[in-house]
């Protein structure tokens, strides 16, 4: 037997990143963030026009449909949760189909109930509906998290913000747009938009169900029973201060926005003079910077580290952004474009620092690494909160008697305190990836 070290066949070189992988999107994943994105363009289509539409129909007063919204909001909260939680339990690919299923299904019933005029078949069907989409689109970041590389994972969620928020409401809104005079106007072509969006979603999910080729397992330990598993983000939350306080920097993260698109309608198309037209511009300007930069902050947090990124770009340049967009607008001469101007500027700045909180999504699974899915659903959780939170603190500030800019302090209090969590988390060094600030 030959006694040399050397093998004897030249090994392969192991493949290199491709294109793909080097933006940061893992490229066996690729199909599916497409995917995520027709889901959620489905999704979003009626995001513009479905309260005045179920008004309209149903002839029911404003009070009602808002209950029925309500409740749909929660039922998409309880859903953000189960879908890392499931997800944990029998794996990513499962519960993006479940997903699927029930949004389509609840949405024929939905339509179904709006043809009949019922308001309890419609109720309950909205409802229902809203736990559909978290369980698709949450599942697929979870097995993001799973699947891309450490020193690549920032970016890599940071895509999937692209996909999600690209679809919901941006593109949605765009496909109402043109679908609506398309498919008979008003109230007709508003049916018409809601039935197509269901082909919207189910080419979402073919597209990641086919179009993606991992395995796709139980990712918590197979000794755990279903239920521990299923309720291991909520102790996760009980017990390990980290991820208690990475949950709180997430319900803190988009509050604001919430916040302030109660505050500042009425400040800029009134007050200000620039009119409802304008104050729309603005908010889809926002909304775009949003967009547009979530994958370049995923992409720096991986360079110079995900809490470094959360700390510093989210957490006090959102509060910056925010300080300006309630401030320039009453600096600025009332109704004067260039002044409108300044206030979009100082709006996007805002939208632009929110995205510096994307590495979030990568620093939740790392706090917990046995148990990732529960603590995305953590994550997810506070996401759906937000809302509650950021509308909450516009309520509280008002019965006490405050303004607009108490409100805006108050937020602002809200990021001092995240500042302070966000420094004491300690994420275990990946690659390339400074942990602390």
């Amino acid at each position: 037997m030959s006694t040399s070290t050397k093998p004897l066949l030249p090994r392969a070189r192991p493949a290199g990143p491709g294109a793909l992988d080097r933006l940061g999107i893992p490229s066996p994943l690729a199909a599916g963030l497409l995917g995520v994105l027709v889901t959620m363009t489905g999704v979003g289509v009626e995001s513009n026009f479905v309260t005045p539409h179920l008004v309209t129909v149903l002839g029911s007063p404003e009070t009602t449909v808002a209950t029925i919204v309500t409740a749909a909001s929660l039922a998409t909260l309880v859903g953000s949760y189960l879908s890392g939680a499931l997800s944990d339990l029998v794996g990513p690919r499962r519960v993006m189909a479940l997903g699927m299923v029930v949004w389509v299904v609840f949405e024929l019933l939905f339509l179904g109930g709006l043809q009949l005029g019922s308001v309890p078949i419609t109720a309950v069907a909205y409802t229902l509906r809203g736990f559909g989409h978290p369980l698709f689109a949450f599942a697929f970041l979870v097995w993001v998290n799973v699947t891309a590389p450490a020193e690549r994972r920032g970016a890599a969620v940071g895509w999937f913000s692209v996909a999600f928020t690209g679809g919901l409401p941006t593109l949605g809104s765009l496909v109402a747009l043109g679908a609506i005079p398309v498919l008979g106007g008003g109230v007709v072509g508003e049916t018409g938009a809601m039935t197509a969006s269901i082909v919207l979603v189910a080419a979402g999910w073919a597209l990641a169900h086919f179009g993606v080729h991992l395995p796709s397992e139980r990712i918590a330990p197979r000794e755990e029973r279903a239920g521990r598993v299923l309720t291991s983000g909520l102790r996760l939350t009980v017990t390990r201060p980290q991820v208690l306080m990475g949950f709180l920097v997430r319900l803190i993260n988009t509050a604001p926005e919430f916040g302030m698109f109660i505050v500042l309608p009425v400040v800029i198309a009134e007050d200000r003079g620039w009119g409802q037209g304008r104050w729309l511009l603005m908010t889809v300007c926002v909304y775009a910077t949003n967009v547009l930069v979530n994958a370049f902050f995923g992409w720096v947090g991986d360079r110079i580290g995900w809490v470094r990124t959360v700390r510093w770009f989210g957490v006090v340049g959102s509060a910056i952004g925010l300080l300006a967009w309630w401030y320039v607008p009453q600096l600025v001469p009332a109704g004067s474009d260039w002044g409108y101007v300044l206030a979009v500027v100082a709006g996007c700045s805002f939208g632009c620092s929110l995205a510096g909180f994307v590495p979030m999504g990568a620093i939740m699974p790392a706090l917990a690494p046995r148990h990732r899915g529960a603590a995305m659903a953590m994550y997810t959780t506070a996401a759906g909160g937000a809302a509650f939170l950021g509308t909450g603190v516009v309520a509280a500030v008002f019965a006490l008697g405050g303004d607009g800019a108490a409100v805006t302090w108050t937020f602002v209090g809200l990021y001092a305190c995240a500042f302070v969590m966000v420094g004491r988390l300690r994420v275990p060094p990946a690659p390339t990836t400074d942990a602390q600030p």
